[in-house]
């Protein structure tokens, strides 16, 4: 019997529909943080994987963070090692090492203008389809 990827992504769909779930309350609650204290929380995704010929190597991932990233949030930065996999349109299951780099930053027109630079220098350098890129509000404290 084959399986029908899109009749089962309906049926969870429909399964799950009834579902609901509220977060917890916590102290870092956005609404009630103070003005001084509201910053926005930027991840970005770094696949490590080139289309066609090797991997992207240690030195090269931190030479984009020394020369690209740096210099555009000196107030600091988090990177993370992750694990990827997507969906491709042949039906195939993608995995490969990447990268997340966590950026908390002032929800200003700068910040937003070096996230996508980082973005665009990435996928043009790397020879990447796409930099994937969440973004949220947070409540930070030092």
């Amino acid at each position: 019997m084959k399986f029908n990827m899109g009749f089962a992504a309906i049926a969870l769909t429909v399964a799950l529909s009834g579902c609901t779930a509220t977060a917890p309350k916590t102290t870092a609650d956005t609404q009630s943080c103070k003005a001084d204290n509201q910053m926005q929380q930027t991840t970005l995704y770094f696949g490590m994987s080139r289309p066609a010929g090797k991997d992207i190597t240690a030195q090269e991932w931190q030479q984009f963070v020394d020369r690209d990233v740096t210099p555009r949030f000196k107030d600091g930065l988090t990177v993370f090692d992750a694990r990827g996999q997507w969906l491709g349109n042949d039906g195939t299951v993608a995995r490969e090492q990447s990268k997340a780099l966590m950026l908390i930053h002032g929800k200003d027109a700068q910040s937003e203008t070096n996230i996508e630079a980082l973005r665009g220098i990435y996928k043009s350098r790397f020879a990447q389809e796409s930099v994937m890129r969440v973004d949220q509000p947070v409540c930070v404290q030092f």
